[in-house]
């Protein structure tokens, strides 16, 4: 069977129209996005008895560099169908109003399903879906990660592309102390500065007020959660360590408290 083959650079494309895509087309920052914010996915294996694709749907979330995470039973036809062909693919969507085809962000991953024992992946995972704990425990359920080779995002009407793999998940070298300190800084920021947690989603995402929570932050940003609510809060520049980390929250602290 032929492989899929991972673009090599980031080429966006108007698929309906066969030519350009528009300029204010930002084909990695909506992938980035969307993959961010997703929790649900519907997830694509290979029936090794038919040969037939089987879609499911399951919850989803990133690790630091951005790779899909998604809990699976050994008792589910998409896990059996892993464990014969680890090729998936996984569809992720910012649903919005009016036509989904037309006006709603989506991108599809295509990339091999590993096992993952990470411990910090696994937080990650049990922090975006926190009912996930009551059976995460089970013998026959796993963590996996995808291993990406590949990235197609479609932000509507001549709005698809394909982008190469390094421009989406993101580079992580030197960014150890960030890393190691992730587990301590949530928990701070959840126990200690609900405020500021408020105020970035309030403010700067324009999103309804409530409990909102830290599930994972990463050099580029937190992932954040209030109920069925997510958001993401892209930082202003990179951020590699500890000390950088305490700077720019501070600042956008101070910004979203300026809009009142």
């Amino acid at each position: 069977m032929t492989e899929a083959v991972a673009p090599s650079a980031i080429t966006p494309r108007g698929l309906e129209l066969g030519g350009s895509a528009p300029d204010d087309f930002d084909a990695v920052a909506m992938a980035r996005a969307t993959l961010r914010k997703a929790r649900i996915a519907a997830l694509a294996t290979l029936d090794p008895m038919s040969g037939f694709p089987l879609a499911t749907l399951t919850n989803i979330a990133t690790d630091v560099d951005g790779s899909p995470l998604f809990l699976a039973s050994k008792l589910s036809l998409h896990t059996r169908n892993i464990e014969a062909d680890p090729r998936v693919s996984v569809l992720v969507s910012s649903l919005g109003k009016g036509d989904p085809l037309a006006n709603s962000a989506r991108l599809s991953v295509v990339g091999r399903a590993e096992r993952c024992a990470d411990e910090n992946a696994r937080r990650r995972f049990l922090a975006r879906h926190p009912k996930a704990k009551l059976y995460a425990d089970f013998p026959d359920f796993s963590l996996f990660r995808l291993s990406v080779q590949g990235f197609h995002p479609n932000g509507g009407f001549a709005r698809a592309g394909e982008i190469a793999v390094g421009a989406v998940l993101l580079d992580l070298a030197g960014c150890e102390a960030l890393i190691a300190a992730e587990d301590d800084a949530i928990a701070h920021m959840n126990e200690d500065h609900a405020e500021a947690l408020s105020l970035y989603a309030t403010k700067l995402l324009g999103l309804p007020e409530g409990r909102w929570k830290v599930t994972g932050l990463d050099p580029e940003g937190l992932d954040l959660i209030c109920g069925d609510e997510n958001g993401r809060l892209v930082f202003p520049s990179r951020v590699t360590e500890p000390a950088g980390l305490r700077h720019v929250l501070v600042a956008l602290a101070q910004e979203a408290r300026a809009r009142g």
